[in-house]
């Protein structure tokens, strides 16, 4: 029983020295690009590029502003002033007090999300900004826009989540996402992940699109494998659905322009599901349907994202 007892703590030293080993590393790789602020206690990273009418920038699920970056803010930089910003426990954003800790399961809501951010906006001088929002970070938008829909100049949704779906998200969420799953499978994870497991996951987003060159390496996928920003991701999303059913219920109240970018090939995030029905509740609101495209339309076609800002401002009268 002692050498059993011993052999256990010998391998939690192991992963948890590994963890942190490699959390450093990306500390060191992946700084941030932009500044951290603070707004109340909370750090949050926020990255602007440009000159022109405000446009927000909202990333995904296990993403942070280094996926704009890409390639992305150069279609636009040119004539929008673009403010990045990191999602709670994401990227170099901090979770807000209490969420945090391998015990912790509370995790942050899409309106507790877009409500710091919306402080954090106001602290660098954003004014009635045109809010984009990808993936997980469609939700985020929606909620940013009814918390303050006279305050928002126009949304844009980009394969975006916004309606329920049927059925589970699967047992990694589900886990990883428990009190249990965050405190003793997370820290293996973290020590241990392959970088051909990162690899095939990110080209499982990109399907049917080959992920870009460079993307993997760019995007700070060290950051994402962090055990904080682990636990954070798979509670965010684990606990998502009950917060769309009561927003989506929200969305005739919305009047501001809404332009709704969505590649049909999406599997991630199916259009039949959110895309389509959120065109019919919001009054006046546009679709776009992109042939092809799976769940990431901003480097599948950047151009046809460019343009859908450029209706949404000329909509809102900021262009």
């Amino acid at each position: 029983m002692v050498a059993f007892a011993a052999l256990v703590l010998v391998l939690f030293v192991v992963v948890q020295w590994r963890a942190s080993a490699r959390e450093a590393a990306a500390a060191r790789d992946y700084p941030p690009q932009g500044r951290v602020i603070d707004v109340d206690g909370t750090p949050v990273h926020v990255l602007i590029a440009g000159s022109g009418p405000d446009l927000v920038l909202i990333h995904g699920a296990s993403g942070n502003v280094r996926d704009w970056t890409y390639q992305f803010t150069d279609q636009i930089s040119d004539r929008y002033r673009v403010i990045m910003f990191d999602r709670p426990g994401l990227g170099w954003t901090g979770r807000l007090s209490g969420k945090a800790g391998p015990w912790n399961t509370t995790a942050e809501t899409p309106l507790e999300q877009a409500t710091l951010l919306q402080k954090a906006a106001a602290i660098v001088g954003v004014e009635r900004p045109i809010v984009v929002g990808h993936s997980f970070g469609g939700a985020v938008a929606m909620a940013w826009a009814l918390n303050q829909p006279s305050e928002t100049g126009a949304l844009v949704m980009l394969g975006a989540v916004s309606n329920p779906w049927p059925g589970d998200l699967g047992w990694t969420y589900t886990v990883l996402g428990s009190a249990l799953g965050g405190a003793l499978m997370v820290p293996p994870l973290a020590a241990f992940v392959p970088s051909t497991y990162v690899d095939s996951t990110v080209e499982a987003i990109f399907k049917p699109q080959p992920a870009p060159a460079g993307y993997a390496e760019h995007v700070g996928a060290g950051l994402v494998l962090r055990r904080e920003s682990m636990r954070a991701n798979a509670q965010q999303v684990n606990s998502l659905r009950p917060h769309i059913v009561k927003m989506s219920k929200r969305y005739a109240e919305l009047s501001l322009p809404l332009e709704i970018v969505h590649g049909d090939a999406d599997t991630i995030v199916p259009m039949t599901i959110h895309s389509e029905p959120l065109s019919q509740q919001v009054t006046g609101a546009n679709l776009t349907v992109l042939e092809g495209v799976g769940h990431m339309p901003h480097h599948a076609d950047p151009e046809a994202i460019a343009a859908a800002i450029d209706r949404a401002a000329a909509r809102a009268g900021l262009r």
